[in-house]
């Protein structure tokens, strides 16, 4: 059962195909997915736990979460995205609190109180990323747990996920990602520590689109996952 502050309203059937359907513009998400919670719960307990998904979408990593045991809470900027995660958790049968707003919506109501805070596939399309970091770290609770992936910048980053990706293998749309708001590790991890969270752990991440799958490596020259602890 769905649990959002606002009445849910059916998605176009275009857009739930689009975030759900094997076939959609989202699909390399669904493909990656899998690791991406592996990456998580191997170095947090979510059973339980409260968790928060920043920039969820259309509810994909949100969704593996819940399954996982974990009490979720989705913020997403784009109402019609929000729609599509309300209506599929629905239909799904998962009790998934989501919201339409940014971050900092949900302080100071929530200041400290999540076991977990992920911002996955989020801040490359953000022009002030820094504020975003700042605020997993005001809304997780001390000692508690930031997970962040994002895209380098880099010219490997630039020919795989622009090049490649937009342009010639067509897995994501055209104009999706700006180059220049692509950000490196050094980048996230200045920010990370000067809103008091602490670097755990970092991996690169390696997408097969021939294979639809992925796997976790140590070139972080492409798409890489942060583990943050909070101090």
């Amino acid at each position: 059962m769905n649990t959002s502050s606002h009445p849910i309203s059916e998605p176009q059937t275009s857009w739930a195909d689009d975030w759900w359907g094997p076939d959609g513009s989202y699909a390399t998400l669904h493909h990656i997915n899998p690791i991406r919670l592996s990456f998580i719960k191997k170095r947090a307990n979510l059973s339980g736990s409260r968790v928060l998904d920043i920039g969820c979408g259309g509810g994909i990593l949100t969704e593996a979460l819940a399954h996982a045991g974990a009490q979720v809470t989705g913020v997403d900027t784009s109402p019609d995205a929000i729609r599509v995660a309300e209506a599929h958790a629905c239909n799904q049968g998962l009790s998934i609190s989501y919201q339409v707003g940014e971050a900092t919506a949900l302080l100071p109501d929530q200041y400290q109180s999540f076991d977990v805070v992920t911002c996955f596939e989020m801040l490359e399309h953000v022009p002030d990323p820094c504020s975003i970091i700042q605020n997993t770290a005001e809304l997780v609770r001390p000692g508690g747990t930031v997970f962040v992936s994002t895209i380098n910048r880099t010219l490997r980053a630039w020919l795989f996920a622009i090049v490649a990706a937009e342009h010639v293998l067509k897995l994501t749309p055209r104009g999706l990602h700006r180059y220049d708001w692509f950000r490196t590790p050094g980048e996230i991890e200045s920010w990370a520590g000067q809103a008091g969270l602490t670097l755990r752990d970092r991996r690169g991440l390696l997408y097969l689109p021939l294979l639809h799958t992925a796997f976790l490596t140590g070139d972080l020259s492409v798409n890489y996952l942060l583990h943050f602890e909070s101090t």
